[in-house]
């Protein structure tokens, strides 16, 4: 593609070099250069794309996006005000506005987001349709799984994933959407049909000044659609937004359980197997049933529902793809066994999501329900003692471990964890996240409970800056086999 195709309705304030010349990649990582590639120099929060202008033109490069007044004989430099914000524009262009070419559904909120893409998906499938999905466990286009690094990727990464979605066929795309992709343009120029808020509640604090900081960078997803709007109206928050989006000329609509939306459920009951409810809609009643309990799954099964009530989904595919969901791979997956005690996996990281996935538990609990969780280093610290309170008075026991520490002392993280507990002694420390799970499982008789939360469908622990491989469900495997059991 030619350069001057790229910059597209880009605001260049000069070009600097032969502006005659063909684009065969963009890249905003210097180790991905090839020759005829358009680097983009992106300032970071700890490395500037500008002090890398050498090792490209190594690799290969000859035309750069820059900031700074550079000029460098034999290399061409397209000056902007913003390369992260133009970034998102090449993309687009660069890939022939791949965007526009599906039914690009996108989720945002603190917790369900992944639930809500994955039912979506699964649904939509049902139609002979393909899908692609954009999320924190994977990426999927259309054709095969990729591995996920993040809940929404740099615009570069999305653009070229969209493109490869339209060339495999895909008609539709579930896509997570978080607030730092919001705030950091990486899905400016994304063409949204629909976009769906699930909840707000205090996270990525470390990013967002405060929760209204938070709470705008969800909001900004709202003004990019153009079919609907779908807002969670029991959530206080949600309800700001609605109220904020509802005069717009895309139409905004409603889901919920405790007040008057558009899309509501009644008479929900609850157990181990799953959940059922009537569903109101704006034409229809029906009766849902989904195998994956909690009340959270009312919430984001009524999200879905309303999705695909807009795409047209008949209703008794609706009904048909809910009832026979697997679920989501780390969000209060069971690891079965045979010791007649409960093991559920969740990736509950979150305040409100641990809160969630207790009560829920208490729900259908006959017996004991045994806690082990931890908090993330590096991120939001305010949100530790709230959790450690959380998880005391929801649970008969709790055991304080390891989650992924990256570069925070553990030990502190969990001094910070120790700040919102009494004086109760139904809780104890155990640093080593396996020998915690170990433990919990020891400790577990017939119809307890036991919750390992905070790290779900993750296959990894973060200790410094390095990934070591660990799975809670493997470790509960490994405790729960009868070989180990029986040399207790």
């Amino acid at each position: 593609m030619k350069l001057k195709d790229v910059l597209q309705d880009v605001n260049v304030i000069n070009i600097k070099g032969n502006s005659d010349i063909n684009i065969e990649s963009i890249q905003y990582d210097s180790r991905e250069v090839t020759k005829g590639t358009l680097f983009i120099c992106v300032r970071g929060f700890t490395v500037d794309g500008h002090n890398f202008i050498e090792k490209a033109i190594e690799k290969g490069a000859t035309t750069f996006l820059v900031e700074d007044d550079i000029e460098i004989e034999g290399c061409t430099f397209v000056r902007v005000n913003n390369t992260r914000e133009t970034m998102a524009k090449i993309a687009h262009n660069f890939y022939n506005k791949p965007s526009n070419k599906m039914d690009i559904v996108g989720v945002t909120g603190t917790n369900g987001k992944t639930s809500i893409t994955t039912f979506l998906s699964e649904i939509l499938k049902l139609t002979n349709e393909k899908v692609g999905l954009i999320g924190t466990i994977k990426i999927n286009d259309g054709d095969k799984d990729i591995e996920s690094n993040s809940t929404t990727p740099e615009s570069v990464d999305l653009q070229k994933h969209f493109n490869d979605m339209v060339s495999n066929g895909c008609k539709y795309c579930a896509m997570e959407v978080s607030s730092h992709s919001l705030v950091l343009n990486r899905v400016d120029d994304v063409e949204f049909k629909i976009g769906l808020f699930t909840n707000l509640t205090p996270d990525h604090l470390d990013f967002h000044k405060d929760l209204e900081d938070y709470r705008k960078a969800k909001e900004k997803l709202f003004y990019k659609t153009s079919l609907a709007n779908i807002i969670n109206i029991d959530d206080d928050r949600g309800l700001k937004i609605y109220e904020n989006i509802k005069n717009l000329k895309t139409p905004a609509y409603t889901y919920g359980i405790e007040n008057n939306a558009d899309f509501k459920a009644t008479n929900i009951r609850m157990d181990i197997n799953g959940v059922s409810y009537h569903l109101i809609t704006p034409t229809y009643e029906e009766d849902i049933f989904v195998p994956v309990p909690g009340k959270f799954t009312v919430y984001n099964t009524l999200g879905v529902i309303a999705t695909c009530y807009m795409l047209n989904i008949p209703k008794e595919i609706i009904v048909e793809g809910l009832k026979n969901t697997k679920g989501v791979c780390g969000r209060f997956e069971t690891v079965p066994n045979d010791k007649g005690i409960s093991v559920i996996v969740d990736y509950a990281h979150t305040p409100d999501a641990l809160e969630n996935i207790l009560k829920t538990a208490k729900e259908f609990a006959k017996a004991n329900i045994i806690t082990v969780f931890g908090c993330g280093g590096d991120r939001d610290k305010t949100k530790r003692p709230v959790m450690g309170s959380i998880a005391q008075n929801l649970s008969d026991v709790c055991i304080i471990t390891s989650d992924n520490p990256r570069t925070e002392n553990p030990k502190l993280i969990v001094e910070d964890i120790l700040k919102g507990l009494d004086s109760n002694n139904n809780y104890k420390v155990v640093m080593d996240r396996k020998e915690a799970i170990r433990e919990a499982i020891e400790l577990a008789k017939e119809n307890d409970i036991v919750i390992i939360a905070g790290k779900g469908h993750e296959n990894y622990q973060i200790i410094g800056n390095i990934k070591h491989h660990f799975d809670d469900k493997e470790v509960a495997n490994e405790y729960l086999s009868s070989e180990y059991l029986g040399n207790v």
